[in-house]
């Protein structure tokens, strides 16, 4: 084919040929596109297990009920102070270098690979084993004891029943507060250990810049007191959300994803079997149908069921709806009953916010110390300077009364012919008197100088 022509198709078109890419620029342009949003998490599951999970956003989200927003908390790219954020299905943990989002069934922690996170991996696959044990024994317990208790709380009344119930609640708590738990033990042991090291860094520091003030002792003490400051604000920032979840019972109730999860199976439960009494209604009834004048239609026959059910849940029918509408009604407007909802979150999170203030007093009490320090340097270094002064007034006055004393030297040596400089008498030295006299006078002029600046407390 002659040069500069294009190939042809069996119609007369033109086919120009489309540029061809090498095969390892698409292979490696295909890997980096596939491996855009996938991060490695690591799920912890109810029982211990612990597996790596390589996922994009949209599988997170889909497992977690997230927004794109919540897992931008989580980037570690952004720079975002540690939170804790509740959600419909899932509890947004970031504290100091722990980062993962826990929900009622497993934990999904995001950097799990930092050899700072692995003794929490550790003790959090510790936790949510034991916690599966003690739920495990707690369920074969109360299985193997049902029979034989069922006849003895047929004679128990109602309010025995509730409180047997609440107790046997309280003795284990849900999943997602034994990893809440883990995390917020692991965020607060790590910054009460830096605070501690740091207290044991910084006295030695301060006392040696006591004893000798020096450019490297105070380059120490800066550094210190550098650290110091960003450790109080991470201290400080954990503490004033742990404070804003406490003063928040809305935020508390959040986190309750077990609850949740189990009112959401409920309200199924309950919403299954209404569909199938209302079902059952509306089938007609055969058998008043062949029955004569005093038959009932099958409208008259739903009209009277309705009524009766009417009357049986005024009686007590219904309970579970009705005490679960109660409770969804005293969550949404505040009624009695939420303070009790969110009362083991919140001596859980008091514990770890008792233990956030001590740490944050030990820091404060550290930062007064150094404070005290730098007083005591700047008195010193005041001391110092006018100490100096002082010297530099004296030093001053002396220097004014030797130059008289150079300026009658200055006039002797002049080529004068000066009536001192003839000497008619050989037997005394005009010159020896003359030095001897200036220098006598300059003494005692100098000493008077000093003795009125002391007087006016000059020196």
């Amino acid at each position: 084919m002659p040069s500069g022509h294009l190939p042809m198709n069996p119609k007369g078109d033109l086919e120009p040929n489309p540029p061809q890419m090498p095969a390892a620029h698409l292979t490696g342009h295909r890997l980096r596109k596939k491996g855009i949003g996938i991060k490695t998490w690591l799920m912890v599951d109810s029982t211990g297990q612990a597996q790596h999970v390589d996922a994009r956003k949209h599988l997170i989200r889909q497992r977690t009920g997230l927004s794109a927003r919540d897992l931008r908390i989580l980037d570690p790219s952004l720079s975002y102070p540690s939170t804790m954020t509740g959600r419909e299905r899932a509890v947004v943990i970031k504290l100091e270098h722990i980062k993962g989002v826990i929900t009622a069934k497993d934990v999904w922690l995001l950097n799990s690979k930092d050899p700072a996170v692995a003794p929490f991996v550790e003790e959090l696959k510790r936790r949510c084993s034991h916690h599966h044990q003690a739920n495990a024994v707690k369920v074969n317990r109360s299985s193997g004891g049902e029979e034989q208790s069922e006849e003895a709380t047929q004679g128990e009344g109602l309010h025995s029943r509730i409180v047997k119930q609440q107790h046997d609640t309280s003795e284990t708590l849900p999943f997602e507060f034994v990893a809440l738990e883990a995390c917020l033990e692991a965020a607060c042991s790590s910054l009460d250990d830096e605070s501690k090291a740091l207290e044991q860094e910084a006295n030695p520091a301060l006392d040696k810049l006591i004893s000798k003030i020096s450019t490297r002792h105070l380059e120490r003490v800066r550094q210190i007191k550098a650290r110091l400051v960003l450790l109080t604000g991470r201290v400080q920032k954990i503490r004033n959300e742990i404070e804003h979840l406490l003063e928040d019972d809305g935020d508390m109730a959040e986190m309750y994803l077990t609850r949740k999860l189990q009112q959401d199976e409920e309200d199924k439960s309950s919403s299954s079997s209404i569909s199938e009494e209302k079902h059952a209604l509306h089938e007609p009834d055969e058998e008043t149908n062949h029955e004569g004048d005093d038959r009932i239609t099958p409208d008259e026959s739903l009209s009277s069921q309705r009524s009766s059910l009417d009357d049986d849940e005024k009686a007590g029918g219904f309970k579970g709806i009705n005490s679960h509408s109660s409770l969804s009604v005293s969550k949404r407007f505040g009624g009695s009953n939420k303070h009790l909802d969110v009362a083991e979150l919140e001596m859980l999170l008091e514990a770890y916010f008792v233990q956030l203030d001590g740490t944050l007093n030990e820091l404060s009490a550290l930062r007064e110390y150094i404070q005290d320090t730098e007083d005591y340097v700047n008195i010193m270094l005041d001391d110092k300077q006018n100490n100096l002064l002082q010297m530099g007034v004296v030093i001053s006055t002396a220097t004014m009364f030797i130059t008289m004393f150079i300026v009658v030297t200055g006039i002797f040596g002049m080529n004068v012919r000066i009536f001192l400089f003839l000497n008619p008498n050989p037997k005394i030295n005009n010159f020896l008197w003359t030095v001897s006299g200036c220098t006598f006078g300059t003494i005692v002029l100098y000493a008077i100088a000093i003795a009125w600046y002391k007087y006016k407390r000059f020196i």
